[in-house]
């Protein structure tokens, strides 16, 4: 009997990062690991990455740290790296952090069970060697899906077959063989939520100036379709009621499948999988939104009306060093026209304060687009340089005081907006999914304008009769009467049974 191998994967970053690690589940499960929930019972403890900006960077180091400690006192023998983080500085990253047993590059995933049972029995395998990944595919996009078969694509894992019927005569005519049924994505749950993550696209073909992340995700490359419904049908048969559709850029979606309007005739399909109660969709460029995916977002039934909705800034003057588009008043069209569709319409965004040459007029600027735009969340981030981008480069850099002095400010102003926003739904009738039920919280869930983790929750008061109905993954309808800050509170219509 073979050796029992157990291995922990120990997720950061965004909702990207959460699939990539179902995938490397999925391949580690394939070969016989049987996976554990708490690294401190795992012989290897695989920590995923995140490699965007320096808090999320020191985060993935104490999270290695932290399972390099285990080594001492408990069941783990070996501590090893993966993700965007290890993608991004490979080599530089052993040779800094020794406690790592491997580091290990996207490339690697293919042959994640290989590259742990070497470490695991005392080798080593050769820390990965960073390189541009734009630079692994073809220029033009309509080139590129022939050519990324050769390239590694995280989260975009291959379906596998099932195994074939058994008892099957050899000799059945051509054409009536027995079908061997749907493929099943090469993905492993790591949870039971009713929420789960599927991957739209891979990279970005956008150049922002402060932006690091195409230099170690690479070039746009959309999933087909048939890929996307598949691993959504099969998410619906795991128990998943949400999914949310996620890529460094889903307005792109298509571009390099011959139609930039793919996005439009997939959602329709995917918000008619049998199951699924609420298709999400984020991470939208605005000077990409056209009038017919609002169009779709705002009046397909079980399509959430979400817009998260990179602005990143307001003035024009900061967008253009930032190599990017629009302005105050573009944005703010932007967001009636979506409001005039679906007034109930949920809409988020993040903002970088203290960019190189940012002067005052410009901060109040963004202050005013904040103060008008009527966000339900709102993410602030200072400013700070990353390593091979452009305004890394920039002269004109703001002192450290005045980045924080700014960011402080709006950060507060932020925090008052949206709980103002937040109170401007009182009254309103909402479908919220139940996440989760426990003594301490009560019941907690989500409506249509609140992404998983970011955007609040709603808390759901209800008697203890009426809780008798209520379990993770229905849909209710609930009427807000009240808020905690950006959170909601309301009251369950019982009446209007959910799902």
């Amino acid at each position: 009997m073979p050796e029992r191998r157990t291995v922990a994967l120990v997720t950061l970053g965004c909702a990207r990062n959460e699939v990539d690690s179902e995938e490397l589940a999925g391949r580690l499960a394939a070969d016989g690991w049987e996976l554990v929930e708490n690294a401190q019972d795992a012989d290897v403890a695989v920590v995923n990455t995140c490699g965007f900006v320096e808090a999320a960077k020191k985060d993935s180091v104490d999270a290695l740290l932290e399972a390099n400690d285990l080594k001492d006192h408990g069941k783990t023998q070996a501590v090893v790296a993966v993700g965007c983080m290890a993608e991004r500085y490979g080599k530089e990253l052993a040779e800094a952090l020794p406690e790592a047993d491997g580091v290990l590059g996207f490339d690697d995933y293919a042959d994640i069970s290989d590259r742990l049972q070497t470490i695991l029995s005392g080798g080593s395998v050769e820390a990965h060697t960073p390189r541009d990944r734009r630079k692994l595919l073809p220029l033009s996009p309509v080139e590129r899906q022939q050519a990324a078969a050769g390239v590694a694509l995280p989260g975009h894992g291959a379906a596998e077959a099932p195994a074939a019927p058994e008892n099957v005569p050899s000799d059945l005519p051509e054409g009536l063989a027995p079908a061997s049924g749907p493929r099943a994505p090469l993905r492993r749950r790591l949870d039971t939520s009713p929420v789960a993550s599927v991957k739209l696209a891979s990279g970005c073909d956008r150049r922002c100036s402060f932006c690091a992340i195409p230099s170690f995700r690479g070039s746009f490359v959309s999933r087909r379709p048939s890929d996307v419904l598949g691993e959504t049908r099969w998410l619906a048969e795991q128990g998943v009621k949400e999914v949310m559709l996620v890529s460094e850029n889903n307005t792109s979606y298509g571009k390099d499948l011959g139609d930039i309007r793919l996005l439009e005739t997939l959602l329709p399909e995917l918000a008619a999988v049998d199951g699924i109660e609420r298709v999400r969709v984020s991470y939208l460029q605005p000077a990409e939104m056209r009038p017919g995916l609002i169009d779709v977002l705002t009046s397909t039934e079980k399509v959430a009306p979400y817009f998260d909705l990179s602005f990143q800034h307001s003035a024009p003057d900061v967008l253009r060093a930032m190599r990017r588009f629009g302005d105050t008043d573009r944005f703010l069209e932007l967001l009636e026209t979506i409001r005039s569709k679906a007034p109930q319409a949920g809409a988020r965004s993040n903002f970088i304060v203290g960019f190189p040459g940012e002067t005052e007029a410009d901060f109040a600027e963004l202050e005013r687009f904040i103060t008008h735009a009527r966000l339900d969340a709102i993410g602030v981030f200072g400013y700070s340089d990353e390593d091979g981008t452009e305004a890394a480069t920039y002269e004109h850099k703001l002192d450290q005081e005045v980045v924080d002095e700014r960011l402080a400010h709006l950060s507060r102003l932020a925090e008052e907006l949206t709980a103002q926003r937040a109170e401007e739904r009182i009254g309103e009738t909402l479908e919220v999914l139940v996440e989760s039920i426990d003594e301490e919280d009560g019941v907690i869930g989500r409506a249509a304008h609140q992404a998983p983790e970011t955007d609040g929750q709603v808390v759901l008061t209800t008697d203890s009769a009426a809780s008798l109905y209520l379990a993770p993954g229905r849909m209710v309808m609930a009427k807000v009467v009240g808020t905690e800050g950006v959170d909601l509170v309301a009251e369950c219509l019982f009446e209007e049974a959910g799902r």
